[in-house]
C-alpha cells in the first residue's frame, strides 16, 4: 500500500484502523446526540434507529433554552470553571515546584502522602467538605461560588503530573539562571513555566473539563435554581412522570458539549506549538 511514493507497513495500517475505530466509538454517540437534538420523540424511539430526521426540528434548541434559565446556568458554570481551573493550576504549579526544586525536611514522606491522596475517590470527600463549609464558615458559604470552587482547589494529581514534568527540565539551563541571580519566583515564572507549557496546557484542559462537567458537588452545595451549573440545570428538563422530550434534552446537552469542543480545538493547537517550541530549545 503506497502513500505519496512511500509504502505503509502492516503496523501502520493496523494503527490507522485502530484510530478510525476509536474515532467511530467516540464520535458516533456525539453524532447521534446532535441528530437526536433535531428529532421528535417518535423518531428517537424508532426501531431500527433512524439516523436522519424527516423534519429538522431546530426549535428544539429554543425550547431547551427557554425551559430553564440556561443563561444563568452558563454564567455559573463559566465562573466556577475558570476560577476552579485557575486555582488548581496555581496550586499544582507551586506545589510541584516545591517538590521538584526546594529542599525541606521529610520531603519524601510528604510526597508519599500526596501520592496517597491520589487513591482517595472524590466522592469520599463530599461529606467532609460539606461539613467543613457549613461548620467553619456557617451557612454563608453554602449556595455560593466560593463554596463550589474552593473545596476543589487542591489537586494531588496536578501536583504529581507537573512535578514529574519539572524534574525532566534541562538542569543546565536552570542552574545557569540561578547563577545569574534568579530567585525561586523568577525562576518559576521565566524558566520553568515557559519550558513546561505543553504539560501546563494539558493539565489545564483536564482540569477545565472536570470542572465544567462536575455534577455531584455543585448539586449538593447549591440549593437554589439561580446557583445551579449547566450539568445540574439539565435535570430541570426531565419529566418526573416519564414524558421527557428527549430531543429537547439532547439539544440542551449540546449547550454543555459545544464549548468543550471549541476549547479543546484551541488547546490542542497550543499543545502542539508548545511541544514544537520545546523541541527546538537548547
Amino acid at each position: 500500500m503506497r502513500r505519496g511514493g512511500s509504502s505503509l507497513g502492516l503496523g501502520q495500517v493496523v494503527s490507522y484502523a485502530l484510530m478510525a475505530l476509536a474515532v467511530a466509538i467516540i464520535g458516533l454517540p456525539l453524532l447521534w446526540m446532535l441528530l437526536g437534538s433535531l428529532k421528535t420523540n417518535q423518531e428517537i424511539y424508532t426501531l431500527p434507529p433512524q439516523w436522519l430526521p424527516t423534519e429538522w426540528r431546530w426549535e428544539n434548541f429554543g425550547e431547551a433554552w427557554n425551559a430553564a434559565p440556561f443563561g444563568q446556568f452558563y454564567l455559573n458554570s463559566i465562573i466556577t470553571t475558570l476560577a476552579g481551573t485557575g486555582l488548581e493550576l496555581v496550586n499544582a504549579t507551586m506545589t510541584a515546584y516545591a517538590f521538584a526544586f526546594l529542599r525541606f525536611p521529610k520531603k519524601e514522606w510528604v510526597f508519599v502522602l500526596l501520592l496517597a491522596a491520589l487513591m482517595i475517590p472524590n466522592q469520599v470527600t463530599i461529606l467532609p467538605n460539606y461539613l467543613t463549609l457549613s461548620d467553619v464558615f456557617g451557612q454563608s458559604w453554602i449556595n455560593t461560588y466560593q463554596g463550589i470552587v474552593l473545596p476543589g482547589a487542591a489537586t494531588a494529581f496536578g501536583a504529581f503530573l507537573l512535578r514529574q514534568s519539572f524534574l525532566g527540565l534541562p538542569r543546565e539551563v536552570l542552574d545557569a539562571a540561578k547563577v545569574d541571580g534568579c530567585g525561586h519566583l523568577r525562576l518559576l515564572w521565566d524558566m520553568v513555566i515557559p519550558l513546561s507549557r505543553p504539560v501546563l496546557v494539558t493539565f489545564g484542559l483536564i482540569s477545565l473539563v472536570a470542572k465544567w462537567n462536575d455534577y455531584l458537588w455543585p448539586l449538593i452545595v447549591t440549593n437554589t435554581q439561580q446557583m445551579r451549573t449547566l450539568t445540574v440545570g439539565l435535570t430541570y428538563l426531565f419529566d418526573q412522570e416519564g414524558n421527557t422530550d428527549w430531543g429537547v434534552v439532547m439539544a440542551a446537552s449540546m449547550f454543555v458539549i459545544v464549548p468543550l469542543l471549541v476549547i479543546f480545538a484551541w488547546a490542542q493547537r497550543h499543545i502542539i506549538e508548545g511541544i514544537a517550541a520545546g523541541a527546538t530549545k537548547g
